[in-house]
């Protein structure tokens, strides 16, 4: 086996260690369980002869994972009995269960919001809005729920909100910027789901997709009170969208009208808990373990890993040549971990193009070691959800077979950058990082290794 295929083989035993670790069938099964006499979810207990019916309902990329696990750790009978519920997912995510429905709220690779997904969230609200003091309603959220769970106010259209989330996600706009204008504009988000129900307790489990597992961010927040406003929605909007017409005008003026309105909106309730099941730390950490048991020397750069997709790339590869050539912060064989979600800024360009921050991740490395080779060192950017912008990549690998292919190509990596087309570099060059669905989604992992 050459040096570079045993780089590749051992980044993506790690990486998917990493993913392994916050498998959201498993997380979930593992805080919730039923004793026969109680149904304990984080340890909450919930006795059973008190209990009239339970509703599970959530969005995300892990739903499916998530509320396979919860059917199995609740038990058939109850669940067979007294469950029933809906779960909002991508299409490709979509299975068979016992009592929880499924639903393709929106295509494969395609992060945004959809009929679909807005017929969803209608079904959602009406579910729980029939719940009394009696009922529980679990809650799964997780990453893409934003978009899975789309509900607008009556004020505007799905169009119209469709076209302000595409702006913003083109224009580089942060997932808190983004969540924060989303939420204003919605019926479920912002604590919307939990006033919608008066089930006498809501649990929220969470696997969280954004630095830091901000409560009110991650999938913008639909059982937690919304700390944002409405003018703080309109100056993101100025920002990423200073001339008129580049947003709706139903959506500036209903923000511009509720901004100026000074009425309370109703508190979130104190029967509603949450619980934080699964992150990125996790990932990172289950993949530094499997490392060093690979014979590496590892060192971690955290989980709260932000800034441009190219810039990051490049800085990754800077770090490759300072270990492999001063042995500089560690000594090769090394591994170097990643955490977090940069972002693209597309450039203007009528060319067809495809991509996402991974492979932008991976594609800025190559440029940068384009002159000093990639021999012993290799780089993956990788999803944890299995998705890559829209395309059905993972993300991206830069070692020295993809630098080779690439040079042999003639394809320079910077007229592909230059208009963020580089799903095709990569697939071209054999760079691609193809996994399908992985039932999680915890942000990015990268793998840095440097061989001996």
């Amino acid at each position: 086996m050459s040096n570079a295929a045993r780089l590749r083989r051992d980044a993506e035993s790690i990486w998917r260690a990493g993913v392994a670790a916050v498998d959201s069938k498993r997380l979930v099964a593992d805080v919730v369980r039923n004793t026969g006499a109680e149904l304990v979810i984080c340890g909450h207990p919930i006795p059973l002869a008190k209990l009239n019916r339970l509703v599970v309902v959530g969005a995300g990329k892990a739903g499916a994972g998530m509320a396979a696990g919860f059917e199995q750790a609740a038990g058939a009978e109850l669940v067979r009995e007294r469950l029933n519920g809906w779960v909002n997912v991508p299409a490709d995510c979509v299975g068979s269960l016992q009592s929880i429905h499924l639903h393709a709220a929106r295509p494969a690779g395609i992060n945004e919001p959809t009929e679909e997904g807005a017929r969803g969230a209608k079904q959602i609200l009406e579910l729980v809005a029939g719940l009394g003091e009696k009922d529980v309603c679990v809650v799964l959220l997780s990453g893409g729920g934003s978009a899975l769970l789309p509900a607008p106010v009556a004020a505007i259209t799905l169009a119209d909100k469709q076209q302000v989330t595409r702006m913003l996600m083109h224009a580089g706009a942060t997932i808190d910027e983004l969540n924060c204008v989303r939420k204003q504009l919605s019926l479920v988000k912002g604590g919307g789901l939990a006033r919608a129900t008066q089930a006498g307790l809501v649990m929220t489990l969470i696997i969280s997709d954004v630095i830091g597992d901000p409560l009110d961010v991650i999938a913008s927040g639909p059982t937690v009170a919304d700390s944002s406003t409405a003018a703080d929605a309109l100056a993101i909007l100025r920002k990423y969208a200073p001339n008129q017409g580049d947003v709706s005008l139903a959506v500036t003026a209903y923000l511009t009208r509720k901004a100026k309105e000074s009425s309370q909106v109703k508190p979130i309730p104190s029967t509603v808990h949450h619980h934080v099941i699964g992150n990125n730390a996790i990932a990172v950490s289950a993949a530094a373990g499997r490392a060093a048991k690979l014979g590496y020397a590892v060192r971690s750069l955290g989980s709260a890993n932000e800034g441009e997709a190219k810039i990051v790339g490049r800085e990754l590869a800077e770090m490759c040549l300072a270990v492999r050539d001063e042995g500089s912060p560690l000594s090769a064989p090394a591994c170097l971990l990643s955490g977090g979600e940069p972002v693209v800024h597309l450039a203007e360009s009528d060319e067809p193009r495809t991509g996402g921050r991974n492979q932008e991740v991976a594609v800025a490395a190559i440029e940068r070691l384009w002159d000093e080779g990639f021999s012993r060192m290799l780089l993956l950017s990788g999803g944890t959800d299995g998705e890559d912008g829209p395309t059905d990549a993972a993300g991206g690998i830069a070692d020295a077979d993809v630098l080779s292919a690439a040079q042999s190509a003639g394809l320079r990596p910077a007229d592909f950058l230059a208009i963020n087309n580089t799903y095709a570099f990569l697939a071209q060059t054999g760079g691609l990082l193809k996994t399908g669905p992985t039932h999680t989604n915890v942000m990015d992992l990268r793998v840095v290794l440097i061989g001996d």
